[in-house]
Parts: structure tokens; C-alpha cells; sequence
């Protein structure tokens, strides 16, 4: 028998939100987020740098030496810090307390001169741990807020480091806006592509022979496909807002790569119900697999209850101990010598003519 497997512990992450009553724009920090750390990306057609552990005095003397900065911000700990980078680049106080009260819902808002831009990305496929990506960008900066470190952002940085014919470098921050925007969409086709195969595997296996741990896999997965359209859902309006707001720091050119990237939104959102309905059908399948599995059971019991009822009924009759040598009506037939051959006789015949019948009725 097949080993039962642990559900997975859900992971219910509270909002921290201002106190009520406090001021808009007013910004609170979580007291379990990580200490806020800077990676600031310098980046022209011609070439690039990169500073680790940057700080205010950094960003205010690159500021204006390069095309394109992108700002990385790490962990959301830091509220001071967060906000000297919001009054540094003008970011709007609205738009900060919302990235600092991470677990919003994805969107995208337009300001007098830069975008803020909130997706969610799948920190932790074991744990179905989400992060939240918070972006504001304009004509030149990239600014971007995550809660921990780790991102789906290697494929950006190795494009911002090659030497071949680089659109990152040569064009505005709007275009690295939009990588990096892609690369969070994109990393969801792995992870469900490999949920899709797991459940794959658990239909055979459930096809072969129904189990009990299948059907608590299943509504595991279940639940984090839940989790993934909550999450997958709003970037189709996400990435339509951007594709279609006439501000000028989007390009004509950034919107047709915008609309490539809202098309694998719409498919994500796809992929996702159909894998849900999938699982519905497959808890489904797995109820009445178990409850034919019922069925057959019972149905067998009861033709082998059928067939033993008359034997145990003659073998009661049989078994009364009347003295035939009192009264001719006292089972006489105890005293014949081929009496026991006769009774197994007489039993076998009903049992066959029972099993008989059940065949000739298409029960067994």
C-alpha cells in the first residue's frame, strides 16, 4: 500500500497595514521583514556597472551620469531608507505604502511622472510561499522592492551583461521595466508545468488502483492552484493597463513587447483553470472510482450471504438433536448410513444451482 503523504502546512500571510486612523502615505514596517540592502545597476549602450551594497550617497552621485539606473531593493525592513529613496526620485507616498504593506493585490498605477507597477511572484514552490514585486519606473530609473532576496531576475542581469546587440542598453527604462515585468510572468510555466505532471502521474496511478492519500494530493494541489489564479488573475489587467496607457514615459515599441507578455498572462490564466477543473474532475473520478470499489465489495458480501443462508438453514434442520428411536417423526433420516454424504450432497447442489442462477441473472 502506498505511503500516505503529509499535507502541506498552508501559509496564511497577514497584511501589515498602518494604524487607523494614521495619515495616507504614512509607512510602517513589518517587524519580521528582512533589513532593506541595495543593488544599484548602471547601465548605458556601451556598458554597464554594477554596485553591491549601494547606498543614498551612491545613488545621488550616479544619478544623472547614466542612461539607465535600476535600483534593487531587498528586504523592506529599512523605513528610513525607503523613504530618502522616495523623496530622492520622487516616488509617490501612496505608491511606498503600499510596497512596504506587502500582500497587495497585483496593479498597476500611473503618477504625474513615473508608473508603480505590483505583481506577485512565487517565492517557494515547495512551501507555495508568495513574494511581492513592487516596480515604479520613468524615463530613466527602474526601481525595484522585494521582500527577500531571491527573484526571477538572472535572465535580465545576464541580457544587461552581453556583448551582443543589447535592447536593455540602447533603449529607455521602460523596456527593462518590461523584462523584468516578463520575467516574473514567465517563471509561473515551470511551476505549473510540473504540478501538471504530478497530477498526470497521480491520474495513472489512481486509473491502476484508487487510494486514499491521492484524493488529499489532490486537494493539495487544488488549493495552490487556487493560490496561483489569485495571483496570475490580475496581471491580465496589470499588463493591459500598461500596454494601453497613453503616458509618455511607455513607449510605442515597449507596448507590442507589453502585449507579447499580456498574451502569456492570458494563457497562464488558461493553463491554470484548466489545471483546476483537471483536479476537480480527478477528486471526482477518485469518489466514484472508491465508491464502485464500495459497490463491488458489497455486491460480492451479499451474493456469498445469498448463497449461505439455505446451506446454513439446512445445516440447522440438520442439526436439531431429536431421538429417532422415540418417534418415527424424529429426523429418521439421522439414523441412515449415507446420511452426512447426502446432506454435503444436497448442500453443494443448492450452492451451485445459486451460483447458477447469479450467472444466468449477469450478478457475479
Amino acid at each position: 500500500m502506498a505511503k500516505t503523504e503529509p499535507v502541506k502546512k498552508r501559509l496564511r500571510k497577514a497584511i501589515k497595514r498602518s494604524p487607523v486612523g494614521s495619515s495616507p502615505g504614512t509607512l510602517v514596517a513589518d517587524p519580521n521583514a528582512a533589513k532593506t540592502a541595495l543593488t544599484l545597476t548602471l547601465i548605458s549602450p556601451e556598458s554597464y556597472q554594477v554596485i553591491e551594497d549601494a547606498s543614498i550617497s551612491d545613488l545621488q552621485e550616479q544619478r544623472g551620469k547614466w542612461p539607465i539606473i535600476w535600483l534593487d531593493c531587498v528586504g523592506l525592513g529599512n523605513i528610513d531608507l525607503i523613504v530618502e529613496i522616495g523623496d530622492l526620485f520622487g516616488l509617490h507616498p501612496l505608491a511606498l505604502e503600499d510596497t512596504v504593506n506587502a500582500g497587495q493585490r497585483p496593479k498597476v498605477d500611473f503618477y504625474e511622472d513615473h508608473a508603480f507597477v505590483i505583481v506577485s511572484m512565487i517565492d517557494d514552490p515547495k512551501s507555495n510561499r508568495y513574494e511581492q514585486i513592487s516596480t515604479f519606473f520613468c524615463d530613466d530609473f527602474v526601481i525595484t522592492f522585494q521582500e527577500r532576496k531571491g527573484d526571477p531576475f538572472n535572465a535580465v542581469r545576464k541580457r544587461i551583461d552581453s556583448s551582443n546587440p543589447n535592447r536593455i542598453r540602447e533603449r529607455k527604462a521602460d523596456y527593462l521595466a518590461y523584462a523584468l515585468i516578463d520575467a516574473v510572468v514567465d517563471s509561473y510555466f515551470p511551476i505549473i508545468d510540473d504540478a501538471g505532471e504530478t497530477v498526470e502521474k497521480i491520474e495513472d496511478e489512481m486509473l491502476q488502483q484508487a487510494a486514499k492519500h491521492q484524493v488529499r494530493q489532490l486537494h493539495v494541489f487544488r488549493r495552490d492552484a487556487m493560490a496561483l489564479k489569485r495571483a496570475v488573475w490580475p496581471l491580465r489587467d496589470v499588463l493591459a493597463g500598461l500596454t494601453r496607457a497613453e503616458v509618455p514615459f511607455i513607449r510605442a515599441e515597449t507596448r507590442v513587447f507589453l502585449n507579447d507578455t499580456l498574451d502569456h498572462s492570458i494563457r497562464l490564466i488558461e493553463l491554470v483553470e484548466t489545471q483546476r477543473e483537471m483536479l476537480t474532475g480527478l477528486i471526482e473520478m477518485h469518489l466514484s472510482l472508491t465508491q464502485q470499489r464500495t459497490n463491488e465489495i458489497i455486491s460480492f458480501l451479499t451474493v456469498v450471504t445469498a448463497i449461505f443462508i439455505p446451506l446454513t438453514f439446512l445445516a440447522g434442520i440438520w442439526g436439531m438433536n431429536f431421538d429417532p428411536s422415540t418417534s418415527p417423526w424424529n429426523m429418521p433420516e439421522l439414523l441412515s448410513y449415507y446420511g452426512y454424504p447426502a446432506a454435503l450432497g444436497s448442500m453443494l447442489f443448492v450452492a451451485l444451482g445459486l451460483i447458477s442462477y447469479f450467472k444466468w441473472k449477469k450478478w457475479l
